[in-house]
C-alpha cells in the first residue's frame, strides 16, 4: 500500500490482477479487523484454493457452499495447480485434517464477507453454518440465564487427531542452550523460554521495549524490577504482536545475564548497530536486518539436530513450557493469561501441561483425606 503497510492477496491467473472480491475481503482482515499480514497470507492461500477448485470443476464461486464436502475431498488429494483429482485405493492425502480445517475456515469467512456486500447470496451462510440451540449443550457451557441461546456450527469440518502441542521440558530447553554457538542464539532460547514470547514477539521486539533495569522510572516507566514490553508495531521484518493490547512480562536475572552477552555480541557488528531490533542478522547477509519470525523456525530446527532431539522442538513449545511451569510455581490462570498476553483467561487453559509430579502430589493430597471423611 502506498502507507507501506502490506498484505497478501489472490491474483487472476490469466491477467495477473487482483480478483476484486478475493482482494477486498484481504483489505478487510488486514486493514478493518486489524489482523496481520501473516493471516492474510493463510486466508489468501485459502480463497486462492477455492477459487481454483470452483474452476476446475465449474462451479460458480459464490453459490457453490453447498459443496464443500467435494471441495475437501479435493484438498485432501489434490495438489492445489488445477490438475484433476486420481484418488485410488492407497492414495496418499496431500494435506491433513489440520490444513484443510485451516483453508476451510478462511473459505467460510471469505464467504461469509462477501455475503454481508450483498456479492454471495444471504442462502450460503445456511450451507456453511447450521443454527443450533444450546439445549443439547451441558449445563456448565450454557453460561449464566435461563433463556434460550442459538450458535452457528460450521457444517464442514476434518477429523483432527488429538495431537496437542507438547511442552518443552526444562531439559529439552537446557540441551538446546548447550549446542548454541552464540550469544544471541542462546539469548532467543531464553527469551521463549523463560519470558514465554511468541516468535513474532520476540523478532518484532525493539532495543525501547528492554527495560533490564531494577528501576526504569528514568525511562518513564513505572513497573518495576527488570521486565520487557510487548508492543504492537507495523515492522518491516513481518513481526507483528498478537494482542492489540501492548504487557509488560518480568524476565529473571538468566534472561538479563543472556542480554547482556548478547548485547557485547551484536555490538561487534557494525550494522547491527544502526538498528533499533533486537534481534538482527549477525552471521548471514543482509547483516544488521531484522530477523524475520521464520528465522526462529529454521534455527530451532537446526538446534532440535544438533542437540539430538528426535521429535524436535518448535519455538512455540517454549511457550507452553513457560505456561505449564507458571502453573506448576504456583501462578493461577488469570496470572497466566496475563504473562501470555491473553485477553480470556480460557484461551490459556490449553498451554497447561501439568507436571507428572504435581498430578501425583494432587493424588496423594486426596488419600491424605480420605481417613479423615472416614472418621
Amino acid at each position: 500500500m502506498p502507507s507501506g503497510q502490506r498484505y497478501w492477496t489472490v491474483l487472476d491467473e490469466d491477467r495477473l490482477a487482483p480478483v476484486p472480491a478475493a482482494d477486498e475481503f484481504l483489505r478487510h482482515v488486514r486493514f478493518g479487523r486489524d489482523q496481520a499480514e501473516s493471516t492474510t497470507r493463510t486466508y489468501a492461500g485459502a480463497v486462492a484454493l477455492y477459487l481454483t477448485w470452483c474452476g476446475c470443476t465449474g462451479r460458480d464461486w459464490t453459490t457453490a457452499a453447498g459443496r464443500l464436502g467435494s471441495f475437501m475431498f479435493w484438498l485432501r488429494y489434490s495438489p492445489g495447480d488445477g490438475t484433476p483429482v486420481v484418488a485410488g485405493p492407497g492414495s496418499e492425502p496431500v494435506r491433513g485434517p489440520r490444513r484443510i480445517n485451516t483453508v476451510l475456515a478462511g473459505v467460510r469467512e471469505f464467504l461469509a464477507h462477501a455475503t454481508t456486500l450483498g456479492t454471495v447470496p444471504a442462502f450460503v451462510l445456511s450451507q456453511l453454518y447450521e443454527v443450533a440451540d444450546d439445549r443439547d449443550l451441558p449445563m456448565q457451557a450454557r453460561g449464566e440465564g435461563s433463556g434460550l441461546r442459538y450458535y452457528a456450527k460450521a457444517r464442514h469440518r476434518a477429523a483432527e487427531p488429538d495431537e496437542p502441542v507438547g511442552r518443552a521440558s526444562d531439559e529439552d530447553v537446557l540441551a538446546l542452550l548447550r549446542v548454541c554457538r552464540s550469544a544471541r542464539d542462546r539469548f532467543i532460547v531464553l527469551l521463549l523460554a523463560r519470558a514465554g514470547l511468541r516468535r513474532s514477539e520476540a523478532v518484532g521486539l525493539r532495543r525501547e521495549d528492554i527495560h533490564f533495569v531494577l528501576d526504569a522510572s528514568v525511562l518513564g516507566c513505572r513497573i518495576p524490577g527488570s521486565h520487557l514490553h510487548v508492543v504492537r508495531r507495523d515492522n518491516d521484518n513481518g513481526a507483528w504482536a498478537k494482542s492489540k493490547r501492548s504487557r509488560a512480562v518480568p524476565v529473571d536475572f538468566l534472561l538479563v545475564q543472556a542480554y547482556d552477552q548478547y548485547v557485547v555480541e551484536r555490538d561487534a557488528c557494525r550494522e547491527a548497530r544502526k538498528s533499533d531490533f533486537v534481534l538482527v542478522n549477525l552471521f548471514r547477509a543482509p547483516l544488521g536486518a531484522p530477523m524475520p519470525p521464520g528465522a526462529l523456525n529454521d534455527l530451532f530446527s537446526r538446534l532440535s539436530r544438533r542437540a539430538g532431539l528426535a521429535d524436535g522442538v518448535h519455538p512455540h513449545a517454549l511457550r507452553h513450557g513457560f505456561a505449564s511451569n507458571a502453573a506448576d510455581a504456583g501462578a493461577v490462570l488469570d496470572e497466566i493469561a496475563d504473562l501470555l498476553g491473553h485477553a480470556n483467561a480460557s484461551s490459556s487453559e490449553v498451554y497447561l501441561h501439568p507436571d507428572p509430579q504435581r498430578l501425583r502430589s494432587a493424588v496423594e493430597r486426596v488419600g491424605a483425606l480420605a481417613p479423615r471423611r472416614n472418621g
